[in-house]
């Protein structure tokens, strides 16, 4: 495949959207760290036929954040639009996928394309799936949660969020609902959480279903996950006390016991 094409097609794509706002750029630069990560899984796993596919579908997973962003000023899918099925849509209803450089995918390879964005944000993938979709799509996956952790860390809340206040009803309390999907190392669902710090735990929490030994690896390595489990990021909270730090030593703890550390 020819990156440097694709590359160049995606950069041309988000010049029709204002380059000036934070979020816009945001998104740009976890487009391609997505499928730099995407493509290192893929050839962790020694399968080379899957290393370009992998790198193409992390370039684009987010491809309908750019038009959440100018429609709605927020990447909140509950209070805007869902956008990986807008992204799906704009690839393969509205035909952009046409405009990339495809032609050494393999045959198929449109429908294990929109499956696994469409899929890409979903609490899990859906049964049935055959084999190579549901590698891909794993692969996309785990390389999202990946660099979502560099995210949360080197981007401050209100940019990411326009300005917009944490959601939750109060800051620092933790839902048992949510130390629950802990014990059971399990992602939290969106309307599970009830409090910002439950919005923090939650982050932590994407940890939990990295399903590829060189994701653990690369989130180890890159220290982000670390980061968010001793709350040295801006995220919102203004309460970092002893009691916060405790909740977030379990939640250490049991990311180790599944990962086997």
């Amino acid at each position: 495949m020819d990156r440097a094409k694709a590359a160049k097609i995606f950069d041309t794509y988000v010049s029709n959207y204002d380059r000036d706002n934070p979020k816009i750029f945001l998104k740009a630069l976890h487009s391609y760290k997505v499928a730099e990560i995407s493509a290192r899984i893929a050839q962790s796993l020694d399968r080379d036929q899957l290393v370009d596919f992998a790198w193409l579908l992390g370039l684009l997973h987010d491809i309908g954040r750019f038009e959440q962003v100018r429609t709605y000023n927020t990447f909140i899918d509950s209070q805007s639009v869902d956008h990986a099925e807008l992204g799906a849509d704009i690839l393969f209803r509205d035909g952009l996928i046409s405009s990339f450089p495809t032609e050494t995918l393999p045959e198929g390879w449109q429908k294990t394309a929109e499956t696994a964005i469409r899929q890409h944000n979903k609490l899990a993938l859906p049964k049935g799936l055959d084999g190579y979709t549901k590698t891909l799509s794993n692969i996309l996956r785990d390389a999202d949660k990946v660099d979502i952790f560099r995210v949360l860390v080197e981007i401050p809340y209100a940019e990411r969020n326009g300005g917009r206040a944490p959601i939750g009803s109060g800051e620092s309390d933790l839902s048992p609902e949510v130390m629950k999907c802990v014990k059971q190392h399990r992602c939290v669902p969106s309307n599970v959480r009830k409090t910002v710090f439950d919005s923090r735990v939650s982050h932590c929490c994407l940890a939990f279903e990295l399903v590829y030994e060189e994701s653990r690896k690369i989130a180890k390595e890159q220290g982000y996950l670390k980061k968010l489990l001793t709350m040295q990021d801006g995220d919102g909270l203004s309460v970092r006390d002893d009691r916060h730090l405790a909740w977030l030593a379990v939640v250490e703890e049991e990311i180790e016991k599944a990962w086997n550390i």
